[in-house]
């Protein structure tokens, strides 16, 4: 049977959820920050505890789309949309996951949080591990779903795919011709093809930051990984194992595409977890 790849089914999943949203996320009706001489754009939710939700690659704000009507009712939503990605203009410099968490901190300091807990999916969940490093007077606790730190915790068939296919521009152009549309229409920059051409430097670096850094992190720190993710179990352990203050959960019958795949069921962990108790 033909294995079909998590990107895939995250660009699939995106587009059905714009169609299918009673509300628009991302369309919009939310403000902009300069940062670093970059417009970056965000949206809030909700009242109550702030809670900040970084999406990943490819996506912007609506890839939390199946969430926010929950969370929203028991904390104040932050979600902006990636340098690069949704309505944000790109970075000042070549984008890396440090550079990332750099421009979500200056966003904590605008914004004048006081303290906060932190999402993170995918390549966002990459920045939330490096936020909570960096701003451990701010960041309480963080949830990263479907992180790496090394290009090679990801499955090799993945890994595959993602160099040949997601990340060749040519492909891209011709078989994700409605995420190429979509990007038009929100970016202020209308420059997809450098937004690939970046993620692929990015994506595959041989190592995101040393593990090491792990050790840095003294909040607490939950790991979700899709039990057919597309990174692989033992990298999120070694990363588990690393941190200080870490837990570790699998979600069963569920691939990368934990927000799209078990909305109800991350909801539940994202509660039970920020608790004041926990």
């Amino acid at each position: 049977m033909l294995r079909i790849s998590c990107h895939l089914i995250f660009i699939t999943l995106f587009f059905q959820n714009i169609c299918s949203s009673q509300i628009n996320y991302g369309s919009n009706n939310g403000k902009y920050l300069s940062i670093r001489g970059t417009k970056i754009y965000y949206e809030e939710y909700g009242k109550g505890a702030p809670l900040l939700l970084l999406h990943g690659g490819f996506g912007d704000i609506s890839d939390f789309k199946n969430n926010i009507l929950e969370l929203s009712k028991k904390y104040k939503l932050i979600i902006p949309d990636a340098p690069g990605l949704g309505r944000s203009e790109h970075a000042d410099s070549i984008m890396s996951y440090q550079l990332m968490a750099t421009y979500y901190s200056k966003m904590i300091d605008l914004l004048k949080l006081d303290s906060l807990n932190v999402i993170g999916w995918s390549d966002g969940g990459i920045a939330a591990l490096l936020l909570a490093k960096d701003r451990p007077d701010k960041i309480k606790k963080v949830i990263a779903v479907g992180p790496n730190y090394r290009a090679d915790g990801m499955k090799k068939e993945e890994i595959d795919f993602t160099e040949n296919k997601l990340c060749n521009l040519e492909w891209v152009e011709t078989n994700l011709k409605d995420w190429v549309t979509h990007y038009k229409a929100l970016s202020p920059q209308d420059d997809w093809k450098r937004y690939i051409t970046e993620a692929k430097r990015m994506w595959f670096e041989t190592e995101y930051f040393p593990k090491s850094t792990f050790n840095l992190i003294n909040q607490n720190v939950l790991l979700v990984f899709g039990d057919n993710d597309m990174y692989t179990i033992e990298h999120g352990l070694e990363m588990y194992r690393a941190l200080k203050n870490g837990q570790f959960c699998i979600l069963p019958n569920t691939t990368h595409e934990v927000f799209s795949e078990k909305p109800k069921l991350i909801d539940q962990i994202v509660v039970d977890f920020l608790k004041p108790n926990k």
